[in-house]
């Protein structure tokens, strides 16, 4: 399937930092709760992600991520998932987070 560059841009990818993850026992698949800024504009968004594999929480607080920020929210459980964080699967097909390989500032816009 192909999709325009102008269906492209409505995917707004911007730009976050971890703030807070915590463990989510209460997922059906092992997740981790998280808080990431995404600056001023966007502010602070909760999201709940697979990461357990290869990431502890404390291990995310402070990390750099890219995260789809127009998305309706979506219940999963009992966390109210505000952004999708974006991963690639491993060789096993477990999450590996996506992020810039040097600090840039919250809520830029992947272009």
């Amino acid at each position: 399937m192909t999709i325009t560059y102008a269906e492209f841009e409505a995917v707004d990818i911007r730009v976050g930092r971890i703030t807070r993850a915590e463990p989510f026992p209460e997922a059906r698949k092992p997740a981790i709760k998280l808080w990431v800024d995404f600056g001023p504009e966007i502010g602070e968004k909760r999201s709940s992600a697979q990461l357990t594999r290869h990431y502890a929480p404390d291990d995310l607080v402070g990390r750099l991520v890219l995260g789809v920020v127009n998305f309706p929210p979506r219940q999963i459980g009992k966390v109210i998932s505000e952004v999708l964080v974006l991963g690639v699967p491993d060789e096993d097909g477990q999450v590996v987070l996506i992020g810039p390989g040097h600090d840039v500032p919250l809520g830029g816009k992947l272009f």
